[in-house]
């Protein structure tokens, strides 16, 4: 039946309850006004009902503020490079490092770390990580503005830098840097550069070994004996440039050598000179990396036995590098030829085969390291043959009817060390006694190089001068007679280090 509508105020407060209700009597359109809260229960079920509100979001003109404040949120600041950082501020995002204290003498850095570098009191060298990935970064300030006093080195540690395989030198006061990985290729790069004009400076090359000495802005190092020559940093640039030979403006990463092997022992012919090679002071120098580069140095070749004499001994070579210069051969002595070598040996006593003179540069190389030695007088009687040099073959023994030696080849003057110095001469042949008169035997041909043996003698002279690779002077053909040995070799490093 129709239900009879009753003014709100026709009901008592509470006197409706839900039981009085039957399900989904009550419309919208049944309701007069609003229905207030306190009419309600203070609990309402509205189960599997469903609540329209007036909007479904809520905009900033419904708060009281236009802004919420960091408090009513669950997190009020954010966490940039280990810094909270309360929302709302203002602040700059720069390299992404963390800065470390002032470091003041060498160091190894870390990715994702920036350095403030003091050399107020002595230059620093800072070492990048053994390992890199891409992206890493490290960050670098000179502290104190004296970069250019003394300077900052950037050891690559097996990287490259800038793709080049050499560590850099920053030589610029007030200099600040950023170096990120890329990958094998190219190694750290610099991306970030400020007030740096010297970036990349070449690095001059440091070693140690031998016997050091200076020459202008030129250190040498002099081997007498077996060594090292150990290279802890080469520089980044060629030492001469072509096709006009000239030194480099800064760093050069070659190096200028004399390598001399040990002179020749002689017999009757003089002994032949040590191979004599050098690059000083105009052919294209050596390149040299950071390692250790073992240095031999040749001895001199021993004499041949008296009682007749023997045909002496080669020298011993002598080695830096690629290079390597062969020993002196040996004198020819009684019916024995001259043996080859750097240079050759003189021929010995008898026409066949000790007439025959050694050959020089063998084994061949361009520039020849050396010269043949001198034969035999085959006129009967005659003397023997000087041993070759480095600037000069040995002379043949004088025809018929002089029977003295012939002379030694001339050795070769060289500065190398910041003077001139004479260095493998061939030894003098020896006359042959048993011819009448008296004849000279054949004289040295400088740096010390052994006189051959004279009618009056009997003896020939050993190389004088050590480290020289100079050949040893003939003695005469019968006994008690001695032949000369050999001086031995050297090795003579040079390089640019300023």
């Amino acid at each position: 039946m129709a239900l009879t509508k009753l003014p709100k105020n026709a009901l008592g407060t509470g006197s409706v309850d839900a039981s009085k209700i039957e399900d989904g009597t009550i419309q919208t359109a049944e309701l007069s006004g609003t229905v207030t809260a306190d009419k309600l229960n203070t609990t309402l079920n509205l189960s599997s009902k469903t609540v329209t509100l007036p909007n479904t979001s809520v905009t900033s003109d419904m708060l009281a503020n236009t802004t919420v404040a960091n408090a009513k949120l669950s997190n009020s600041s954010i966490t940039v490079r280990g810094t909270a950082r309360n929302l709302g501020d203002t602040f700059t995002i720069g390299v992404d490092v963390d800065w470390q204290s002032v470091q003041t003498g060498d160091f190894t850095a870390s990715a994702g770390k920036g350095y403030f570098v003091n050399t107020t009191s002595a230059a620093v060298e800072v070492t990048l990580p053994a390992s890199a990935s891409i992206g890493d970064t490290i960050a670098i300030k000179d502290y104190a503005g004296t970069f250019a006093t003394n300077n900052l080195t950037i050891a690559r540690n097996s990287h490259n830098i800038q793709g080049v395989a050499n560590n850099s030198l920053i030589s610029t006061n007030r200099a600040s840097l950023v170096l990120v990985y890329v990958d094998a290729t190219k190694g750290w790069l610099f991306t970030d550069e400020h007030n740096v004009g010297a970036l990349g400076k070449a690095q001059f090359t440091s070693a140690t070994g031998g016997t050091v000495t200076e020459s202008g802005d030129f250190k040498i190092h002099s081997f007498t004996g077996d060594g090292c020559f150990v290279v802890a940093t080469a520089g980044n640039q060629p030492l001469f440039s072509n096709p006009s030979p000239q030194y480099s403006a800064s760093g050069p990463n070659g190096v200028e050598y004399l390598v001399v092997a040990g002179g020749g022992g002689s017999g009757g012919g003089g002994g032949g000179a040590g191979g004599f090679r050098t690059n000083y002071p105009s052919t294209p120098s050596v390149t040299i990396t950071a390692q250790t580069y073992p240095i031999t140095v040749g001895a001199g070749g021993a004499a041949g036995p008296g009682s007749y004499v023997g045909r002496g001994n080669n020298g011993s070579n002598s080695i830096f590098s690629t290079i390597t210069s062969a020993g002196g051969g040996a004198g020819g002595g009684w019916n024995n030829s001259a043996n080859a070598g750097g240079s050759g040996g003189g021929g010995g006593f008898h026409p066949t085969p000790a007439a025959a003179a050694g050959a020089g540069n063998t084994p061949p190389v361009s520039p020849p390291q050396g010269n043949p030695g001198g034969a035999y007088n085959v006129g009967g009687g005659g003397g023997a043959g000087g041993g070759g040099g480095s600037g000069g073959a040995g002379s043949n023994a004088p025809a018929s009817p002089t029977r003295g030696g012939g002379n030694g080849g001339s050795s070769t003057n060289n500065s190398i060390t910041g003077s001139a110095v004479a260095y493998a001469g061939g030894g003098g042949g020896a006359t042959n006694r048993d011819g009448p008169g008296s004849d000279p035997g054949g004289s040295g041909g400088g740096a010390g190089a052994g006189a051959g043996a004279s009618t009056s003698s009997g003896d020939g002279s050993a190389a004088s001068i050590a480290n020289r690779g100079s050949g040893g002077g003939g003695a005469e053909l019968q006994a008690p007679s001695n032949s000369g040995n050999g001086s031995s070799g050297v090795v003579v490093i040079r390089y640019k280090f300023q």
